[in-house]
């Protein structure tokens, strides 16, 4: 009985979808940021408060939205704040780029209240932009009732997988980038000066790092969303209800960095169709890259389809599959024919021959 059951165990472990990673996370999930590939996820789907981490959307939201250079009167929105706060006056004035630097490094819930109020007009109203985005991004499992995640009065609920697709778009934007790899802020007001530090303890403890933001309350637990980048592999890992989440961060990083490389499959510089199949020059705009594993690299196919008719100089496309499962499309375009360029030599030329 014994045996069978050891058996058992290991033909299991054989079959695991994802790496077995050590993981002190009640959610928890790693995206490659440049394919949306999921690498590792365990219960990734389960709702849960997600605290400040919910300052990722608000930070996004006024970067778009905002004028970055305004400057923003505080008002007495931020006398109802508590927690962690930048400690501003009402009455002070600040730009609403240096709010948004206040909003992620410090966590600032009383900058958020002010960002909220000076993009929306109001805070139900940037609330609103907020959801909206959600839905945009793809976020379905995501509802936001504040800007700045404190859930006492009302709740912000997330999963681990909607958080990675924030973050996922989130680092896009260079702004965002730039501000959450910062490790420390100085910004004068007049009033006052302010020096912030960067509470995400993984940006100066972890050497591929390069930003994310922290959270915490008593009833969502310590909340973590990171992004790390070591030879070309973009990863952002979230860890939702973790009571060590920056040991947890770093371990899974290194677990996934370990097992997975990202390789170019299809090269656009060394593309080429047999004449024999088409009867003019096609060309590529993109190359194509996925994160696999060493294993994996076996169980890549291409598959070329050429259209019946040309879509403009679009002629067709190149599926690429992992096994049976198709993770990219790349379009195959006509090379467009060069025009001689005209000169009187070159006509006389023409004419007599």
């Amino acid at each position: 009985m014994k045996k069978r059951l050891l058996l058992f165990t290991i033909v299991f472990l054989l079959f695991l979808p994802f790496p077995v990673i050590a993981d002190s996370a009640k959610s928890s999930i790693v995206m490659d940021l440049d394919s949306g590939r999921i690498l590792y996820e365990n219960n990734a789907h389960r709702k849960r408060l997600i605290a400040s981490i919910t300052k990722i959307m608000t930070a996004i939201i006024a970067i778009e939205e905002g004028n970055l250079t305004q400057k923003v009167k505080i008002g007495n929105e931020v006398l109802s704040m508590y927690g962690t706060n930048i400690y501003v006056e009402v009455g002070e004035k600040m730009r609403l780029r240096d709010l948004i630097y206040g909003l992620l490094l410090r966590s600032g819930n009383d900058a958020s209240v002010v960002i909220a109020k000076a993009v929306g007009g109001n805070e139900e109203n940037f609330v609103n932009m907020m959801n909206k985005k959600a839905q945009e991004i793809g976020m379905k499992d995501t509802i936001f009732q504040n800007p700045h995640g404190l859930d006492e009065e009302t709740e912000n609920y997330s999963t681990a997988y909607d958080m990675a697709l924030l973050s996922q778009y989130a680092f896009q934007n260079k702004t965002y980038r730039n501000i959450v790899s910062t490790d420390k802020y100085e910004v004068s007001t007049g009033n006052k000066t302010y020096l912030w530090y960067n509470r995400n303890q993984l940006l100066t403890s972890y050497d591929y790092c390069t930003g994310g933001k922290n959270g915490y309350t008593p009833r969502a637990g310590k909340t973590l969303v990171t992004t790390a980048s070591k030879n070309g592999l973009n990863l952002t890992v979230v860890t939702l209800s973790d009571g060590d989440s920056y040991n947890n961060h770093r371990s899974i990083y290194e677990r996934i960095f370990s097992q997975y490389r990202k390789y170019k499959i299809i090269d656009k510089n060394h593309f080429d169709i047999d004449n024999e199949f088409v009867e003019y020059d096609v060309y590529l705009r993109d190359s194509f890259y996925y994160p696999l594993t060493t294993n994996e690299l076996n169980n890549i196919k291409t598959v070329v389809h050429f259209f019946d008719e040309a879509i403009e100089d679009e002629v067709g496309v190149i599926k690429i599959y992992l096994s049976d499962d198709l993770i990219g499309e790349l379009t195959i375009y006509k090379q467009k024919e060069k025009k001689e360029n005209f000169s009187f030599l070159s006509w006389l030329k023409k004419l007599f021959t």
